[in-house]
């Protein structure tokens, strides 16, 4: 499946999670996408993208081994439904968004409880979740560098090419 339609998924199912071990469920969703997306885009994507690529695909991966909890199987891993990354600024800008989403609801989660334990789960997943964000943000620039370059390169050759 195409990552940014996994990752409308996922923020549709963060946004509908309403008790507290559904939105540690989707945390850990969404880290197991980055995971999944930074690993795709390190094998496959553009070149100036694959070290950063590797770097959010170990990010996601320590998000995914802070957050316990005992259905996150339960309903199976969206991640490994992930197929292809056609867009790499769409799905990171997507990414993004929703890495920011669950930053927030882990907040939330964090605040509300009286449970030591998920509240350092909770702080921990905040940090990779921030470290994972990190690096779309860092993708996302040399995107936009190359995107940049290119359309300089572009004015240059047709100016050389103009009488």
């Amino acid at each position: 499946m195409d990552a940014v339609r996994l990752l409308k998924t996922a923020q549709h199912a963060l946004a509908q999670s309403r008790a507290v071990l559904d939105i540690v469920a989707e945390a850990w969703q969404a880290q197991a996408l980055a995971q999944a997306i930074g690993g795709h885009l390190a094998a496959t994507g553009p070149p100036e993208l694959r070290g950063e690529a590797r770097g959010l695909s170990e990010a996601g991966s320590r998000g995914c081994a802070v957050l316990e909890h005992p259905g996150l199987r339960r309903d199976g891993i969206r991640a490994t439904q992930l197929s292809e990354v056609p867009d790499p600024a769409g799905a990171l800008s997507s990414l993004s968004v929703l890495l920011g989403d669950v930053s927030m609801a882990l907040v939330t989660v964090a605040c509300a409880t009286d449970e030591e334990g998920l509240y350092w789960q909770c702080i921990e997943a905040i940090d990779a979740a921030d470290e994972s964000s990190d690096r779309v943000r860092g993708m996302l620039r040399r995107l936009t560098l190359r995107k940049g370059d290119r359309s300089a390169e572009a004015l240059r050759d047709s100016a050389a090419g103009a009488p």
